[in-house]
């Protein structure tokens, strides 16, 4: 048979303490974890880290992407084009969720609950973490999506139409000025997501491009720590 694929490549935070949660978070088109991870270490002026949570990069294959011409970028998935009123490439996303639920299985090889397991990004790592959570892994501990959107047909709606499980909730962050990736169109995906059971917040970044800033960060963070809280000590 076909040999499986290499796992992804990836930079890992590791928790200060015992190890109880994992964080997958990933990068926007074009970067790779390290960068992701670098970005982040910039705006906090250290490492996004935790006493028991676990903070893995990874990085995207590189494959042709069609808004750049066919030449080979760091992308989770194709695109025919930026923009939310096209169809979705639905192979390469699936094929990504299928890499990225071998990552999620790793953690819970590694002892660590599919329930103590957050996925999110930025921008385009944003819509994939999207897919992997609300198609596959309705299980996890949350989702978040940073400067990210989903087409307006998207596939994930089309599962959750068929839903009755509770989900995993949404925290997501857009900039006003969004040039990239039109606030509109975070907005719209919010509205979607919470008329089809999302719990889903959508935090607003008056004059935010399409970047991160600390106060966002931190306002993660700080959801990161509410939805994987420290366990308490096992009593014996």
């Amino acid at each position: 048979g076909m040999a499986a694929p290499a796992a992804l490549r990836k930079s890992v935070v590791s928790p200060a303490g015992r190890h109880s949660a994992s964080l997958i978070f990933l990068h926007g088109s074009g970067d790779t974890g390290q960068g992701a991870r670098g970005w982040i270490k910039q705006i906090l002026n250290q490492d996004m880290a935790f006493q028991h949570i676990k903070v893995i990069y990874p990085t995207a294959p590189a494959r042709p992407y069609t808004p750049m011409k066919g030449a080979f970028s760091t992308v989770w998935f194709d695109r025919y084009k930026i923009s939310n009123d096209c169809p979705e490439h639905i192979e390469s996303i699936d094929s990504m969720c299928q890499r990225l639920t071998d990552l999620i299985n790793d953690e819970i090889k590694n002892g660590i609950a599919k329930n103590r397991i957050l996925i999110g990004g930025f921008s385009m790592g944003g819509g994939m973490a999207m897919h992997v959570a609300y198609r596959f892994h309705q299980d996890l501990a949350g989702v978040f999506a940073l400067s990210s959107f989903l087409n307006k047909d998207s596939a994930v709606y089309q599962a959750l139409k068929r839903n009755e499980s509770v989900l995993p909730e949404l925290f997501q962050c857009h900039g006003t000025a969004d040039e990239l990736v039109l606030y509109s169109w975070g907005e719209e995906t919010n509205k979607m997501l919470k008329s089809l059971g999302v719990s889903a917040s959508l935090h607003t970044f008056p004059d935010l491009n399409h970047e991160l800033n600390r106060t966002e960060i931190e306002k993660l963070k700080s959801w990161i720590e509410k939805k994987l809280p420290v366990e308490a000590a096992k009593a014996n």
